[in-house]
């Protein structure tokens, strides 16, 4: 398919390669060399034909299509060896009795990392950094920054939350396949459901599709197609 660029660039070209061998046409003023402008404006026609023809075919290898999120996804998800769900369980032996809250993919090519969230029964968050290579999770941090509403609310959603993470994140893939980036527990708009919203990265255009799957039952209530 050629590019709106390179088509333009194209048609620019023409009409001025024409005007110029007409010109040439005029001040020549000979049948022979009037001759000669024809042939030349069939072999510019070529040249022009040619041109287009190469840029229609750009290499598929260059990544030129993909947008800035997907070719940050495409840099870093298969730098990723150690799955979301591996880097879970790591994160969640790391404070005794908690349960995962969210995980997700992040850091640089060079250095991935699992950024995880894990929560005991009474609500009260720690985050924990995976190492998405060597798989080893560093010291938990508690979050200071939760006043007792938010333990509570976060409490309530995973008392509420009989679905794992694991199970909505096959949910997630069972319905397109992909690399599974980000899982995070939730709440709707609403506030009248508890939600498992999964993110899966299929890597045939590194599109990033996001399920949110009610967290009681595996039902997947909204579907969106991140293309940017």
């Amino acid at each position: 398919m050629v590019t709106k660029r390179n088509a333009s660039a194209v048609r620019r070209g023409r009409p001025a390669l024409t005007r110029g061998t007409g010109l040439i046409c005029v001040v020549a003023a000979a049948g022979a060399l009037l001759t000669g402008c024809g042939n030349d404006d069939g072999d510019t026609a070529k040249s022009d034909s040619s041109t287009a023809g190469r840029a229609a075919s750009p290499s598929s290898s260059d990544g030129g299509n993909l947008t800035d999120d997907q070719r940050e996804r495409k840099e870093l998800v298969p730098k990723a060896k150690v799955g979301y769900d591996k880097a879970l369980d790591a994160a969640v032996a790391t404070v005794d009795k908690s349960k995962p809250v969210s995980i997700e993919l992040k850091g640089t090519p060079d250095k991935p990392v699992w950024k995880a969230e894990v929560a005991t029964a009474d609500g009260a968050s720690h985050d924990v950094d995976v190492d998405a290579v060597t798989g080893k999770a560093g010291q938990a941090r508690a979050d200071n920054d939760q006043d007792q509403d938010d333990k509570r609310e976060l409490a309530d959603w995973l008392k509420k939350a009989t679905v794992t993470p694991q199970q909505a994140a096959q949910t997630a893939t069972d319905k397109k396949k992909g690399t599974v980036t980000s899982v995070e527990l939730d709440d709707s708009d609403k506030g009248d459901m508890v939600l498992w919203s999964v993110d899966v990265v299929t890597t045939d255009d590194w599109n990033k599709t996001t399920y949110d799957i009610d967290a009681t039952n595996r039902k997947i209530v909204r579907e969106h197609v991140d293309r940017d």
